[in-house]
């Protein structure tokens, strides 16, 4: 950082022109991608950028002398938040992921960098805050959750279905190959009940296929 400082001011060093226009640069670069907003020491927000308006659906007016409790979701505990302001208020800066809700009522997540303003003697006098928009990030990490959280039910599905009926069958054929005095009737009535155990297994990997081929068909649509 110390290398790109010196080459900025290397650049417009006695051209104040040219400091205004790269500011005005840096501005229109951050308006674009960035969320950013301006807050007293106390969370009250003095500026919000165009983005800001765009993504929360509220207007500037609407948010200028509120706090960020205005998008506040209600998905993030009091604690998360606490530890935040004790980070701010010990002058360092803080950097994590919140989801927020939209004025219409649609939930966004940013990724979001909060920095203390010392001007007063040293003191924080402002907080700056950016954010970038991570709602489709978040997205499908919910999603590849909600996947393994399904493999793991059919994992734990399969293992109960396959086990009872697969242990009958293996039972019963250990009984025809080691007891010689079956009857015809008793040898009938084994055959039968493998061939129902062989029912159930038959009937299990068919909705199982199913089952798989359902979990397949919605992620792979929804780009996970």
């Amino acid at each position: 950082m110390g290398i790109y400082n010196s080459v900025i001011f290397d650049l417009v060093k006695d051209k104040p022109e040219q400091l205004n226009e790269l500011l005005k640069a840096y501005q229109k670069a951050i308006d674009i991608n960035i969320i950013s907003s301006i807050t007293t020491k106390t969370g009250k927000i003095l500026y919000v950028n165009d983005k800001f308006c765009k993504v929360s659906k509220y207007t500037r007016e609407e948010l200028i002398g509120q706090d960020h409790r205005i998008v506040n979701s209600g998905y993030h505990p009091k604690s998360f938040f606490a530890e935040m302001w004790k980070t701010l208020e010990s002058g360092q800066s803080w950097h994590d992921e919140i989801k927020n809700k939209a004025k219409d009522g649609s939930i966004y997540w940013v990724d979001t960098v909060i920095i203390p303003i010392f001007i007063n003697e040293g003191k924080t006098t402002f907080y700056l805050s950016l954010r970038t928009v991570i709602t489709e990030k978040k997205i499908a990490e919910q999603e590849r959750e909600e996947y393994t959280n399904k493999l793991r039910e059919m994992l734990q599905m399969t293992s109960h279905e396959v086990r009872a009926p697969l242990a009958r069958c293996l039972g019963l054929l250990t009984l025809l190959q080691n007891d010689e005095n079956l009857t015809d009737e008793e040898m009938r009535e084994i055959i039968a009940h493998i061939s129902s155990s062989a029912l159930e297994l038959d009937t299990f990997i068919s909705e199982l296929t199913t089952f798989m081929n359902v979990l397949e068909t919605k992620y792979k649509h929804s780009g996970t």
